[in-house]
Parts: structure tokens; sequence; C-alpha cells
């Protein structure tokens, strides 16, 4: 038998699900059995952990950013106050 490269039998067997599944739906059966309710709850939950990360990700930016808290940002500090670039 060959060696196939992971990334042949990893499309390969996506290829073949996506098809069964296709198959399923051409024929009236649901592969999945979800209801509404569980994909709108699964999209708000999706939604606030979006959110949250993005939140929480900007914040820290923002705060790295904006201030001086790393041994290069005190040198930057003390050259833009000695020549009296700070407001």
């Amino acid at each position: 038998m060959k060696k196939f490269d992971k990334g042949t039998v990893v499309r390969t067997v996506l290829l073949l699900i996506a098809l069964i599944n296709q198959s399923m739906l051409m024929f009236g059966k649901s592969p999945l059995d979800i209801t509404e309710g569980q994909v709108n709850q699964l999209a708000d939950a999706l939604y606030t952990a979006g959110s949250v990360i993005f939140t929480i990700s900007t914040t820290l930016v923002a705060w790295f950013k904006n201030n001086y808290v790393t041994e290069k940002g005190h040198k930057q500090r003390t050259v833009l106050k000695q020549y009296d670039l700070t407001k």
C-alpha cells in the first residue's frame, strides 16, 4: 500500500463526508438533527465569546500602546521628557 500525504487523506475524508451529506439532503434525510433554537443559541454564544475576546484584546493593546510599560517605553519617555516633547 502506498503512503499518502496527510493532507490528501484529510481532504479525501472531508470530500466523502460532504458527498454523503449532499446525498442525504437530496433524498430528504436530515444528516444532523438540529433545531433552529440550537442554532440561535450557538450563534449567540459565538457572538458573545467573540465580543469578549475582541474587547479584552483591544483593551490590552490600547493599554500597552498608550503606556510606557516596557523597558524601551521607559527609555522613550525619558527622551521625550528630556526634549520637552510630552504633554
